[in-house]
């Protein structure tokens, strides 16, 4: 792919100019590389679903139907979609009929790879095209599309989530906040808002059985499954709770956490600002607020040389700014960005914040405030 960074900075031609050949060229081949990769993602996001990745991982080469065997799928599928991850250079093949995942490829497309598996983020490419048509409608008429139609989104977090949080909570994330590892094994009071299904929160309650567990989120089907996995894992210090938080600023309980955490999750409720409010009103005195939230720049021109930036906006526009206003929200988006995050947690009350950044991870920032 051709490096378009001076492209993509530098003003645009003026319209009476005639193109750039060597330019428009250069384009054409980057958006017919964009589609073939777009349609890897959806094969790879089947392949991860299916445990056709998995199931060719450390195994010899084998023929499709060899393979659809091994996995428990139809043969004929098999045969279609190694045609597709193999001539996208995924999958290699002898020639004759037998396919294998290198394991240079496998590290980051299978189970065992976590918490280095892209197979997961893949996911996110179907899951947002089944709201296509809700999406264009918004375009046309404003609002937003509701959590309830977005099919799997909350069982693909769950797995995003234990990728970026679980496998870092212990040894990265909790250190964060002086001594709370320590405060955990004692015994505190912690509030999780914007739970999903409570993955982080369940483990935390298994790993810390003096402390007090709370979650809440405005998804019943998250709630739901965090409150069954719980029950199986035999939980009783977690409480995992149905509720909206547009109106957290007015109705938090003071003084009633020693801990909060939000991950991933203010940037698309649909009032953030009144959630950070009632987060600074429900610490108790010593207490503190952990954030995990997309690393970015709040303006777009400062986000030009992101890693992942045309995905993380994607996401935003058809899911994270959407959902927030299908609830009448700000539509804040996930790339609200550093300086947008440290205004709102100014206002709603924290004194001190601090920023940090995690080796292993690229996409996230970790706030740590307190009132």
């Amino acid at each position: 792919m051709p490096d378009t960074s001076t492209d993509r900075s530098s003003p645009a031609a003026p319209a009476t100019e005639a193109p750039d050949p060597g330019r428009a060229e250069a384009f054409a081949d980057r958006f017919l590389n964009a589609l073939n990769e777009s349609a890897l993602c959806l094969m790879v996001s089947v392949g991860h679903r299916t445990g056709l990745l998995d199931a060719m991982a450390g195994g010899p080469p084998a023929t499709s139907r060899e393979l659809a065997e091994r996995a428990g799928l139809d043969e004929r599928y098999v045969r279609e979609w190694l045609g597709a991850v193999t001539t996208a250079g995924v999958v290699e093949t002898d020639g004759e009929g037998r396919f294998w995942l290198p394991s240079e490829h496998a590290a980051f497309l299978t189970r065992d790879a976590t918490p280095e598996n892209m197979a997961v983020f893949a996911q996110y490419v179907a899951v947002l095209g089944g709201v296509e048509d809700e999406i264009v409608d918004c375009f046309r008429s404003g609002g937003g599309v509701d959590y309830g139609q977005y099919d799997r989104f909350h069982q693909v977090m769950a797995e995003d989530s234990a990728q970026t949080v679980l496998s870092s909570l212990e040894e990265h994330i909790l250190p964060l906040v002086p001594d709370l590892p320590e405060r955990l094994e004692s015994g505190i009071r912690v509030l999780d808002a914007g739970c999903g299904r409570g993955r982080a929160l369940r483990w935390m309650a298994q790993r810390y059985p003096r402390s007090e567990f709370v979650g809440v989120d405005l998804s019943e089907e998250a709630i739901g499954v965090a409150r069954r996995r719980a029950d199986e894992e035999g939980l009783p210090n977690v409480d995992f709770r149905v509720r909206d938080l547009s109106d957290f600023g007015d109705t938090a309980e003071p003084d009633a956490f020693d801990l909060v955490t939000t991950f991933d999750a203010v940037h698309d409720q649909a009032r953030p600002l009144s959630l950070l409010r009632g987060i600074a009103r429900t610490l108790r005195d010593g207490g503190a607020y952990l954030m995990q939230d997309i690393r970015a720049e709040s303006q777009v021109a400062g986000n030009l040389d992101h890693p992942i930036g045309p995905f993380l906006y994607t996401i935003s526009c058809m899911h994270c700014m959407s959902v927030s206003l299908a609830q009448g929200g700000d539509g804040l988006g996930a790339m609200w960005g550093r300086e947008k995050a440290l205004q709102y947690l100014e206002e709603a009350g924290f004194g001190r914040v601090e920023i940090h950044r995690l080796d292993h991870d690229f996409q996230n920032s970790y706030y740590v405030a307190r009132p």
